[in-house]
């Protein structure tokens, strides 16, 4: 004990007189009495375990290999300090720097190495002091938890060292710019006309290389995108005849209308604008390269409303078609009776979307509906079967009949989950779409469409000849109309299995001798499948109604998807929320004992066997 204590004594004069004392005089004195005592300790450790024997011979040999060390790690100092400089005059920082950086980083991490395992080693040690027998076993056993101890804390040092020099970070969450989507691509295809795109970014912007590499795909795909970047303070002119406040924004042109997108000038606070790009961007270039249409939305007849505080009505809102038909650049009007529905739908009426009525249309409201579509008008019509109405007053001139209702189906179909309980048969989800292009991409993608009570749509045996109907979206084939309303099939109150129509397509296959204009409609047999509560969580839903409205207003060539990068977020119901509680409060737990008791078991079974043999 007393050399380990020589040698703790003389690293710490060596430590006054380099650290803190820092006078020539003072500081030759403590240094050099400093590095006698550590070389003396050194010494006397060698020649006392010449000196022994056995088990203590050894364990010395072990006390005096960590005492060079300890001296070899204070000769490591000595070589890279400023000392050996003075006292030489030559300098290793200037003759070989690489040399001295190294000799800098490794004299600590060697003392490191001396000192905790002859720490440990002489709490052993002391101990045993009295023992009849030295345990050299613990001496070696305390040894090595010195030495990984101190490998461990070197590491540290090591990897804090590295993280500060290098200061950088990384960012594990998932991020990626939108890409151009198909129906962002198919719009820019369409222009006959440039669109100017201004980037208003610094030059050490990294938003903007990520800005600009989605633009140089749209204009891969058209010639007529024209793009620019500018710096806002050193374009001031031209910002200001822009009516652009800022770096960090995107201004989209087209002859006099303009209409901007605002990002940020860094990628890390831009993350959720970049992630939605594609969408945003498609709406402003609709915005600039097409005039802006209006589609009527009929009311008084108990139509869904897009106002959540509406007290008479309790169905889900339709604001996301509202927000659609808006980034669609249309203007949405309501149109009454007494804002002329009985008398003639406006001639402005770029379509006339009637969605959940829970009453009839009187007859001269159902004329001037009529009188609409053989004009050439577009009609899209969403009804419910809750209400026992057939609302042929609308579908008998299209050809259809509604029959009130709701179609069930005992199992789900192709990757898509059954009802989990028997009110929930009526809650169908399908995959059966036809080829018409309001469902080209449903059909491509695979993905389904939920109707949540739906009523079945038919084809009349007579209707005018000039009219085209298509069944889009269609029932399982085994489903059936639910007459009884008890979710059982029952053949003899007149249910009949076949794969219904639940979305039909109806279009003029040409004008008419009376020089009516081509029309087209979509009718859906459940008002809920365009609903917030179902179009905010189901993408097959959503392609429904944007490529339903293309096809609409005769823009099914654009027909497709804008890209987001957004994170979906993830959903579970209330059985999957309690067998999640009871897996992880209950199975686990249970599982680690198992596991435990039988990897004891197998212990004691082993055990006694050798006891045996």
């Amino acid at each position: 004990m007393q050399l380990s204590i020589l040698l703790v004594v003389g690293l710490a004069l060596a430590w006054v007189g380099e650290r803190i004392v820092e006078a020539s005089t003072a500081r030759y004195a403590l240094t050099g009495v400093g590095a006698a005592m550590v070389l003396v300790a050194t010494v006397l450790r060698f020649l006392r375990s010449r000196s022994q024997k056995d088990e203590l011979a050894r364990v010395q040999r072990l006390f005096a290999a960590f005492s060079g060390l300890a001296l070899l790690a204070f000769v490591l100092y000595f070589l890279q300090s400023d000392l050996f400089t003075k006292l030489t005059g030559a300098s290793l920082v200037s003759a070989s720097p690489k040399i001295s950086g190294v000799l800098s980083v490794l004299w600590p991490a060697v003392l490191a190495m001396a000192l905790l395992p002859t720490l440990l080693m002489e709490l052993s040690f002391g101990t045993m002091a009295r023992a009849p027998r030295l345990e050299d076993g613990r001496i070696d056993e305390a040894m090595l938890s010195g030495v990984g101890l101190a490998c461990a804390l070197i590491f540290a040092f090591s990897v804090q060292y590295v993280a500060t020099e290098r200061d950088s970070k990384a960012d594990f969450s998932y991020f990626r710019v939108a890409k151009a989507g198909d129906a962002t691509q198919k719009l820019v295809a369409s222009f006959d006309e440039p669109i100017e795109v201004y980037l208003f970014f610094p030059p050490a912007s990294d938003a903007a290389e990520a800005v600009a590499g989605y633009f140089k795909e749209l204009q891969d795909v058209s010639s007529q995108i024209k793009v620019t970047r500018l710096d806002h303070a050193m374009e001031p002119i031209k910002a200001k005849e822009l009516a652009v406040s800022g770096n960090g924004t995107v201004l989209i042109k087209k002859g006099g209308r303009k209409e901007s997108i605002f990002i940020g000038t860094e990628v890390e606070k831009a993350k959720s604008q970049l992630r939605g790009l594609d969408a945003e961007v498609q709406k402003r270039m609709l915005q600039v390269a097409k005039s802006r249409r209006t589609v009527y939305l009929t009311g008084g007849h108990g139509e869904r409303s897009q106002d959540p505080t509406n007290g008479m009505d309790q169905r889900a809102t339709i604001e996301i078609l509202y927000k659609t038909l808006q980034d669609q650049n249309f203007e949405v009007r309501t149109l009454t009776t007494a804002e002329g529905l009985g008398n003639e739908i406006p001639k402005d009426a770029a379509a006339l979307f009637i969605l959940g009525p829970s009453r009839a249309f009187s007859e001269p409201e159902a004329a001037s509906i009529e009188a609409y579509a053989k004009k050439g008008g577009r009609l899209f019509i969403a009804l419910d079967p809750e209400n026992g109405l057939t609302f042929e007053e609308l579908l008998t001139p299209l050809g259809l009949s509604f029959k009130p209702q709701s179609i069930a189906q005992e199992r789900g179909t192709a990757n898509v989950r059954p009802p989990p309980g028997l009110a929930d048969r009526i809650n169908i989800g399908t995959r059966t779409f036809s080829s018409h292009p309001v469902v080209t991409y449903l059909g491509r993608s695979n993905v389904p469409v939920l109707m949540l009570g739906a009523g079945g749509l038919e084809e009349l045996p007579k209707h005018p000849a000039d009219l085209t109907i298509d069944f889009a979206v269609r029932s399982a084939p085994e489903s059936w109309n639910d007459a009884s309303g008890n979710f059982e099939f029952d053949q003899s109150l007149g249910e009949t299995r076949k794969a219904w129509g639940v979305v039909a397509a109806i279009e003029r296959r040409a004008p008419s001798a009376k020089n009516e204009d081509a029309m087209r409609a979509l009718v859906l047999g459940d008002s809920d499948a365009i609903a917030d509560l179902v179009l905010q969580q189901l993408p097959g839903n959503q392609y429904l109604v944007v490529d339903g409205f293309k096809w609409l207003l005769g823009d099914e060539q654009l027909a497709g998807v804008t890209n987001t990068e957004v994170d979906v977020p993830l959903t579970r119901s209330r059985q999957q929320d309690t067998a999640t509680f009871y897996a992880t409060t209950f199975l686990a737990p249970l599982g680690v004992l198992g596991v435990g008791f039988l990897a004891r078991r197998r212990a004691k079974k082993q055990s006694s066997k050798e006891n045996k043999s």
